[in-house]
């Protein structure tokens, strides 16, 4: 049984210019009659390795050089807490000229 839908979800999914999800596949089973739950769907998907598009793109705002090293400490700062769980606290405000 699940190799005969196996064979209907992979023809949809090539139909459809191998873009359609376990969503899209699992509607167009019912439009075309062949009644399947969408977790079935989904799980035969996994199975035969196949997966809808995704929308999107993963924006990389830097590249890193990997050629060139990294730039030394020059302030020299040394981040050592006297004890467990101390709390590190900064003030970056910027105090008050005298007039």
């Amino acid at each position: 049984m699940d190799e005969q839908r196996k064979v209907n979800i992979y023809r949809v999914w090539e139909q459809h210019f191998q873009v359609y999800g376990a969503r899209k596949i699992w509607r167009q089973m019912n439009r075309q009659g062949q009644a399947i739950a969408r977790c079935t769907v989904e799980r035969l998907m996994r199975d035969l390795g196949i997966a809808g598009a995704r929308r999107g793109k993963r924006r990389r705002t830097t590249l890193p050089d990997q050629s060139r090293p990294c730039p030394q400490d020059l302030v020299s700062r040394q981040f050592v807490a006297n004890r467990p769980d101390q709390l590190w606290v900064a003030d970056f405000s910027v105090p008050q000229q005298a007039a």
